[in-house]
């Protein structure tokens, strides 16, 4: 069945629960964003986002899992982020700011998405201040995620990053390639072969 034939609500229930675990949003007041959203569907591989291009939307992960990424000054690929269960996704500094981006934001499987452009967001929040609300938590909990990054990567080996990775998100490693799980925890795949072996031996 086409979803883009459905009725956009049926799809936002997952969202509604999402934001619910926030702020207590009523019907009403989440009725009034509807409006501002659309679906979007991307197939394994495609981008949501696209380096050095401007980002215009911000993303609620309804189904699937996305990568972000960058390129470093090697011009190696390095995997910053795997985006999957019911999240917000977009690369911040360029949907805030409006300057090219530094990232890339790729779907790793079929991904179905409900987005929201920067315009209809604004709008969102002149309309309705539990959306403000909303708004200003979610950069929040954005700021803590990327603090907790940097410390990760600062601070643990990369086989506490693998077990933090097995611990948070297991499905990431059914889902990511070789070289993406290798790339995100910052060695080589002979050494992710060998953490794994090392811990298959726990």
């Amino acid at each position: 069945m086409n979803t883009q034939s459905l009725p956009l609500v049926l799809f936002m229930d997952k969202l509604k629960q999402f934001l619910r675990q926030i702020v207590p949003i009523s019907d009403e007041e989440f009725g009034k964003a509807i409006p501002y959203f659309e679906i979007k569907n991307l197939k394994k591989g495609e981008y949501f986002v696209h380096q050095n291009k401007i980002c215009r939307q911000i993303a609620f992960i309804n189904k699937g899992s996305l990568k972000t990424y960058y390129i470093n000054h090697k011009s190696d690929e390095v995997t910053s982020c795997f985006c999957s269960g019911h999240c917000f996704v977009t690369s911040y500094k360029s949907f805030i700011k409006q300057v090219p981006s530094e990232l890339a934001i790729q779907a790793m499987e079929d991904v179905e998405l409900l987005v929201i452009s920067r315009e209809g967001l604004y709008k969102l929040y002149d309309i309705s201040s539990i959306w403000q609300t909303i708004g200003r938590i979610l950069a929040e909990n954005e700021y803590l995620v990327m603090e907790k990054y940097a410390s990760v990567l600062n601070n643990e080996s990369a086989k506490e990053k693998y077990l933090r990775l097995m611990e948070e998100q297991p499905d990431i490693l059914q889902k990511a390639s070789v070289e993406d799980i290798a790339s995100y925890l910052g060695v080589t795949r002979r050494t992710l072969s060998r953490i794994r072996k090392e811990i298959s031996n726990m």
